[in-house]
């Protein structure tokens, strides 16, 4: 039997995970000197009443010993680990460093999706729905590396302080957007190990229909996949959706709550827009 796992970027917590037919390793938040484990001891609406509080949050990828053991609970299985973007994460490493320190280690496989949060949900989503029509690993491996090549992230924050202190943003490019009133648009490398500014643009309007154009031009439509996902700012995403809809009115769209992994990452009312070939 072929065991699907993952961890929380996908933005599922364990329980539904499990109901969706795969199982996470949660990341971790600090704050206040106290650390929860994301959607099993702390969901993204309390996080965020943590963080009116003033405390300055840290997070850590899955416990190597938390990934091990995650395997061990399926010893006679192969098991497919489809983790968050390396280089963004230590998760990507820490899979497989959990994985030799397990007796079948040969029969536990990491892929690194090269991407996060939505195109990732969806990537584990697959390869459940492959492991049902009886796939191989191999096959699934083939079809991930495809698929995967297709996403794209967006991010937009509206606190730089976060980004800056993750060390995304010079504090001069940090410094002089918030007095500008100046929005960076950040996407990933091509290697999807790092975040880069992409563009710089005045206003809230403008920024999202330079994504939408972007996304227009990159042949967006019919048969993909559109991912909003917010750090608690809902009414802001449903403006995205509608301003993205005028240039790409037949991909599909989903919203998601980020977790508080990636909302000090992206700061409290941030958006993110990601898409991936379906």
């Amino acid at each position: 039997m072929i065991r699907i796992v993952s961890d929380t970027s996908t933005m599922y917590s364990s329980k539904e995970a499990i109901e969706a037919g795969f199982a996470v390793s949660a990341l971790s938040v600090s704050i206040d000197g106290k650390t929860y484990r994301e959607y099993d001891e702390i969901n993204s609406e309390q996080f965020m009443q943590l963080l009116q509080g003033g405390g300055i949050p840290t997070s850590s990828q899955p416990a190597i010993g938390e990934v091990a053991a995650l395997y061990e609970q399926y010893p006679e299985d192969e098991i497919l680990n489809i983790t968050m973007a390396q280089g963004l994460s230590g998760t990507y490493d820490s899979a497989l460093t959990a994985a030799r320190l397990c007796d079948h280690g040969d029969h536990i496989h990491v892929f690194n999706s090269r991407t996060l949060c939505g195109p990732h949900r969806y990537l584990v989503e697959k390869a459940v729905q492959w492991v049902r029509e009886g796939a191989t690993v191999r096959e699934i491996l083939h079809r991930l590396e495809q698929k995967a090549q297709t996403a794209k992230s967006y991010l937009v924050p509206v606190d730089f302080e976060y980004l800056r202190r993750g060390g995304r943003l010079s504090h001069l490019v940090s410094h002089v957007g918030q007095i500008a009133r100046l929005m960076p648009i950040m996407t990933q490398t091509e290697d999807g190990k790092r975040i880069t500014v992409s563009g710089i643009r005045r206003g809230f309007s403008h920024v999202f229909q330079y994504i939408g154009g972007s996304l227009q031009k990159r042949g967006v439509g019919k048969g993909w996949k559109v991912y909003i996902s917010h750090a608690s700012c809902k009414e802001t995403a449903g403006k995205v959706l509608d301003i993205l809809r005028e240039f790409v009115p037949d991909a599909e769209f989903e919203i998601h709550q980020l977790s508080p992994a990636f909302i000090i990452q992206g700061g409290p009312g941030c958006v993110a827009v990601q898409i991936i070939e379906a």
